[in-house]
């Protein structure tokens, strides 16, 4: 099962920093327990796909991360349905193969997650999805 975890870019300041949002519902299929809350790797999830759209966004669309590690990580609190998730996602170090970028996640304003040192390998994007799909969804994003 795919993951959309990102429902608009609100900002995309290229190879710097990404401001993200995803819209929760308890529709989506991931909830857990009860109450119901969203898995912390959703969470993590969710701000690896907006640093994946500030890689894509910075590089014309031609370039995609694939998550290699994650260096620290510290969880505040939990997201519950219809919850806002902001995301925000921030370079520490670019090259041509490997991109390191830290993120935070706060469920309406309240931090609930943040990680350091997440680093990714830098790929050919077209090896996942064509440019085409790539640039509606893209576009999509960034009108939302």
């Amino acid at each position: 099962m795919r993951f959309h975890l990102v429902d608009r870019i609100e900002e995309l300041r290229p190879h710097e920093s990404v401001r993200a949002v995803k819209a929760t519902s308890l529709a989506e299929p991931y909830w857990q327990g009860e109450p119901p809350v969203m898995p912390p790797s959703l969470v993590l999830e969710s701000i690896c796909q907006a640093g994946t759209w500030l890689i894509m966004g910075s590089t014309e669309l031609t370039r995609r991360a694939a998550l290699l590690q994650v260096g620290e990580l510290r969880t505040h609190g939990l997201v519950r349905p219809g919850q806002r998730l902001e995301l925000t996602g921030t370079v520490v170090s670019w090259t041509e193969e490997i991109a390191v970028l830290s993120g935070r996640a706060a469920a309406d304003g309240e931090l609930v997650l943040e990680a350091e040192d997440i680093m990714c390998s830098l790929m050919d994007a077209e090896t996942l999805q064509d440019r085409e799909t790539s640039r509606r969804l893209y576009e999509t994003l960034v009108r939302a």
